[in-house]
This record gives structure tokens, sequence and C-alpha cells, in this order.
């Protein structure tokens, strides 16, 4: 066990860690400081079969620290050219973890547009290849500000990545490769696999209580089987997130760079 001393980011990280332990021989994407350092703890952790890339064209046998690299030189396994890439994407040997700016109930994702598409009030990055990766390989989410701008009432601005909505599936179209992993927050960690792909919460952060979570969300939850609270970081896990962040990133990527045990107050604030 940990001294306690954790901070919410590194609290995160072993919660976004936990998304690829079953997942074996995939390669794992992890979109952002957090979610990538989430990647290589499970590579480094719990299931050493992923494949990973040093983020330009080659697989490496062990994650690749993020920030400047100084002397550290990558053990390289292989070429992973973007064709490559797209080869794992099209045949679903991917998981990935994107923060997309919307998600709703059925698990849709948007990072394009806030506001009505023909005069949105906030244009982002457009959908980039998130529909294709979407139908064809599992996701999995990562929301540093949980709240209902983020969690929305209804169905998402606009839909960039597909979830369960079923007037969203024409006929003949294939699903067997989409997926859903878990949704980290700074609250707690979800996933959907509720009775008809409802969402549900699997744990709450220190300090955190369920009522919080669904007051911060624009639909209704689930209380999943057996929810408690988020496992802290064990003393190992973080030597092992201080060698892949040697730079401290971490502590950037979340306003004010919570501890990862807070009080109510904290958390109301």
């Amino acid at each position: 066990m940990s001294d306690n001393t954790f901070s919410l980011a590194e609290l995160m990280i072993v919660a976004a860690a936990e998304a690829w332990r079953d997942d074996g021989e995939l390669l794992a994407s992890g979109l952002g400081i957090i979610p990538r350092l989430g990647a290589s703890l499970a590579k480094l952790s719990h299931n050493p079969d992923l494949l990973m890339t040093d983020s330009e064209a080659y697989l490496v046998e062990e994650p690749v620290p993020v920030g400047p690299r100084g002397d550290f030189q990558p053990k390289y396994a292989g070429y992973m050219p973007f064709e490559r890439i797209f080869e794992c994407v099209w045949h679903g040997r991917r998981h990935a973890m994107i923060g997309p700016t919307q998600v709703d109930r059925w698990a849709q994702t948007n990072l394009s547009v806030v506001g009505d598409y023909a005069r949105p009030k906030v244009a982002m990055l457009g959908v980039r290849g998130l529909p294709g990766n979407s139908i064809n390989h599992k996701n999995s989410f990562f929301v540093p500000n949980h709240s209902p701008r983020a969690f929305v009432a209804g169905e998402v601005d606009m839909v960039s990545g597909v979830g369960f909505k079923e007037e969203r599936w024409g006929p003949g179209m294939r699903r067997e490769l989409m997926s859903i992993g878990r949704v980290i927050t700074d609250l707690c960690v979800m996933d959907f696999n509720g009775p008809g792909h409802a969402c549900q919460v699997l744990s709450l952060h220190p300090g955190v209580d369920f009522d919080t979570v669904q007051a911060r969300t624009g639909f209704p939850l689930r209380k999943a089987e057996g929810m408690g609270e988020t496992p802290y970081p064990t003393a190992e896990q973080l030597a092992i997130i201080q060698r892949l962040d040697p730079h401290d990133l971490r502590s950037k990527q979340l306003k004010g760079n919570p501890r990862g045990i807070r009080t109510a107050e904290e958390i109301a604030g």
C-alpha cells in the first residue's frame, strides 16, 4: 500500500491501467498524458503482452517515458508505420483511451463541435479518425472534469464516435468489433455494461459519493454490483509512474494538481 500521499492524477493513472488488464496482445493507445501512462503501467505491471509504439514508427519492448527522453534508448521490437496501425485498427486489434468532449447515455462521443453544427458555440478538432476507430475497435474514455457539460443530458451535439443507440445503426452495419471499455473521470470509474448498456459506476474515488457523481451527470447512472472505492496506487506502481514520467507532466493534467484523497469540500469546490 502507498503512504496515501499520491495525487489524483496518479490515482487516475492506476485506474486507467485497469482498462487494459485482460486485453492480451492488442495495440494499446493512450491519447494524452494520463491515458498513455495508464497504458504503459498496464504493460509493466499486469499485461506484458500489450503492444506499444514509440509514438513515431516503431514497436517497443517497453514503454517510452513521456516528455524529453534525454539519454533514454528505446528497445525497438519492430516497424510500425501508419499502414500497420491501420491494419490493427481495421481488424479490431487495438484498444485506445480517448478524451471526448461529450459523452451521452448511449456511449456516443463528440470531439468535433459544441452547439448546433451549422453555427457551433465551439469548433474543435473535427471527428478525425474516431468514426472508423470507434466502429472497428475497443475504446475507453478519459474525462478529466466530470460535469453535465461532458456527460450530456441528451444526445451529443455531434456523433463523432459510435455507441449503442439503435437508431444510429443502419441495416447491415457490422457491430462485432465495436466495444466500449472503461470511463475514467476525476470522480469515479464507470463502464457501459449495465442492463441494456446502461452506464454504471464501478468505483468512487476517495471522498466522492454516488450522489455527487449523479448530480454531475446528465443522464441516470446505476451502481454496479460491488461498487466500492477506487484502489489506491501501491508504492511499486508509484515508482513505475515516476520512472515513466520523470518530468512530472502528470501534475499538470488536472487543475490545481489535487490530492488523491480529498475532502467533500475539496470535491465540491
